[in-house]
């Protein structure tokens, strides 16, 4: 073990930011992607493997397996985040590649590997792994990006997440377009992979720096220091709320809804990918005119009437106009909250980004199986019982029905943004009582001497 001292000063020196930046997204990318295609299957895994366990709670089943790789995400990034400087960007980032890859061959090899009910457990397996992949690229790419742009967090975090929803928009058109060719399962999720691999590629010889923290020479303590604020925990709290209503519905929409608006959910997912990506790239001018915490407000409004008409939408027309207004809601929720934490407590480093990542994606792995829950529940009363669901054939009773619960389980998500209007606009108005939203940064300190693995 060597050490090595950090320079605060030319710590931008040497590193190609725009290789670098093109790896995040990169890496963005392969995560939605992944994400699209495992939605996009979930229909297909619940039918082929896990009807057959158990037909009556196999919706909370596959709701489950959609969750979890949150948990993965949320674990992972959680570990990961105060010990990037000691074990380095360079190793987690391509890493992140290799779990997807592992991930999707044991959900694709999942009846090969086990029999009955088991096999429920060995695709469960390959999600939570898919999600510690996706818990190293933001454990890297998030402080990457708040480093090489320190005086430009919102706008660029914003830039770089709008490769999120690209790849969602990427994984759901590949989706649809290989179901019309009559491609299965299997090949969607081995499509995945290949992003996966390009990752790893990408990221050989490539230099990465250490965080902002690090480099102004914020000593460990000092981060850990910063999770005393109040304010911190309002924001930590809120995460677990935002990522909920952007998220869960996002995951569920091709599931849950294709019955209700009479085209595959998915399209609508692709759909509201498209509106991200776009509107992200404009979120550094609005930031400016609103301040983060306004444009979060803003988007809270909007999330909760979108979730709202999602859950009446009856319609291919109502379908797109309430996805039009909850993905215009969701769009900048999450790299907007990322970069109000790491603005206003910028010693706190990649710790403090990552416990944000860890509450948004908790907040999955509850609010996905409750949506897979509400929906057994509802699909069970509208039928008018247990037993006169069990009695029912594929046609229009059985999707009358199954419509009924799709919407009660995306009625009880609009809750969430709704909690948030009376904390983001509390925040909101105390910024204005003290002369508006001030963004704040790292006086340069000595540098601090890092053990490197």
């Amino acid at each position: 073990m060597s050490t090595t001292t950090i320079s605060a000063v030319d710590r931008h020196m040497g590193y190609k930011k725009s290789r670098l930046f093109f790896v995040s997204a990169l890496a963005l990318t392969m995560a939605g992607v992944n994400a699209s295609l495992r939605a996009n299957t979930a229909a297909d895994l619940q039918r082929i493997f896990l009807d057959p366990i158990d037909p009556i709670h196999s919706a909370a089943m596959i709701a489950n397996i959609l969750g979890v790789p949150f948990l993965g995400f949320a674990l992972t990034i959680a570990i990961g985040s105060p010990l990037l400087d000691y074990i380095g960007m360079k190793l987690l980032l391509p890493l992140s590649g290799f779990a997807f890859s592992v991930g999707m061959i044991l959900i694709l090899f999942a009846d090969h590997l086990a029999s009955g009910d088991k096999i429920y457990y060995v695709i469960y397996l390959g999600a939570i792994i898919a999600g510690i992949g996706w818990g190293l690229v933001e454990t890297v790419v998030n402080p990457l990006i708040a480093t090489l742009y320190p005086d430009d967090k919102t706008a660029k975090l914003n830039a770089v997440h709008a490769w999120w929803p690209g790849g969602l928009m990427i994984g759901g058109l590949l989706g649809v377009g290989m179901s019309k060719l009559g491609l299965g399962w299997e090949a969607k999720l081995t499509l995945a992979i290949i992003p996966a691999i390009a990752v790893v590629i990408a990221c050989i010889g490539l230099d990465f720096p250490p965080t902002e923290r690090a480099a102004s020479g914020v000593s460990m303590g000092q981060m850990f220091r910063e999770l005393k604020s109040p304010l911190f925990f309002v924001l930590f709290a809120s995460m677990f709320l935002t990522a909920a209503s952007e998220l869960a519905p996002g995951q569920w929409v091709d599931i849950a809804l294709s019955r209700t608006v009479h085209m595959p959910g998915i399209l609508l997912l692709v759909y509201v990918s498209g509106l991200m990506f776009l509107m992200r790239h404009f979120a550094g001018a609005l930031g400016k005119m609103l301040s983060p915490i306004g444009v979060l407000w803003l988007s809270c409004l909007m999330a909760a009437f979108g979730l709202l008409a999602l859950s009446f939408a009856n319609s291919p027309v109502t379908g797109l106009l309430a996805a039009t207004v909850w993905g215009t809601g969701v769009c900048f929720m999450w790299p907007t909250m990322l970069a109000s934490a790491s603005e206003r407590f910028p010693r706190g480093g990649a710790l403090l980004m990552g416990l944000m990542g860890t509450a948004g994606t908790l907040s999955i792995q509850f609010v996905l199986p409750f949506m897979g829950q509400v929906f057994d529940k509802k699909k069970v009363e509208a039928a008018g019982g247990l037993q006169a669901f069990q009695n029912l054939t594929p046609g229009p009773e059985l999707d009358r029905v199954l419509g009924l619960a799709s919407q009660a389980s995306f009625r009880i998500v609009a809750l969430c943004p709704v909690v948030l209007l009376f904390v983001f606009g509390a925040i909101w108005l105390y910024d204005r009582s003290k002369g508006g939203y001030k963004q704040q940064r790292i006086e340069h300190e000595p540098a601090e001497v890092l053990p490197q693995l």
